[in-house]
């Protein structure tokens, strides 16, 4: 299985963004869908994840309220989308999924099989 995230871009403060994340090649595996995003010079951080069917989903804080993450079964498709965005929201955000149960392993880095290959959101005046 492969991933593929597209839908980044420049936005201005207050802006909104839709990231979505494709799924390809052997898609029968329930996976359960997250976003981690990298700012420059600071480490990878967790954003947002969501069960399989949508059931259960957590955020990062400083992202609640704002960001929506969801996951279309159907279409193998996942998406972020991100209302009200500030500076701080710039970075290089990855589509991750894991097999794994989806526990508190959620937050971390290695609990995800698949990474996406990133898209950019910048957030500038």
């Amino acid at each position: 299985v492969q991933l593929q995230a597209y839908g980044g871009g420049s936005v201005q403060p207050g802006g909104s963004l839709t990231l979505s994340c494709a799924a390809s090649g052997n898609t029968y595996s329930a996976f359960n869908m997250g976003w981690f995003r990298q700012a420059p010079g600071k480490e990878r951080e967790f954003v947002a994840a969501i069960s399989y069917r949508g059931i259960d989903s957590s955020y990062q804080d400083s992202v609640k309220g704002r960001f929506a993450i969801s996951n279309d079964i159907d279409k193998d498709m996942a998406s972020l989308q991100m209302n009200n965005l500030k500076f701080e929201d710039t970075g290089v955000y990855y589509c991750v999924a894991g097999r794994g149960p989806f526990g508190t392993d959620r937050y971390r880095a290695g609990y995800y099989d698949l990474w996406g290959q990133g898209t950019q959101v910048t957030v500038s005046s």
